[in-house]
């Protein structure tokens, strides 16, 4: 579908517009994670920084390191 594509970026996945099926596809994101990042966007706004993403329940130094460099804010 043109819905993945769009919020991607040179293939990385934006933080702010991704939805949880986009974000599932991350390594060591699973559907529950992916639903919490979605979450903490809706209720704390757009992400200001990747970093962000350690405030996110499921999200620790381990699973943020294998997706750093996969994400993007813009």
């Amino acid at each position: 579908s043109t819905a993945v594509t769009s919020s991607q970026s040179g293939g990385l996945i934006n933080l702010n517009t991704a939805t949880a099926t986009e974000l599932d596809q991350l390594p060591g994101i699973g559907p529950v994670t992916a639903g919490n990042i979605v979450q903490y966007r809706s209720e704390n706004g757009p992400y200001a920084s990747i970093e962000e993403l350690l405030d996110v329940p499921g999200i620790g130094d381990v699973t943020f390191s294998q997706i750093r460099d996969l994400v993007t804010l813009y």
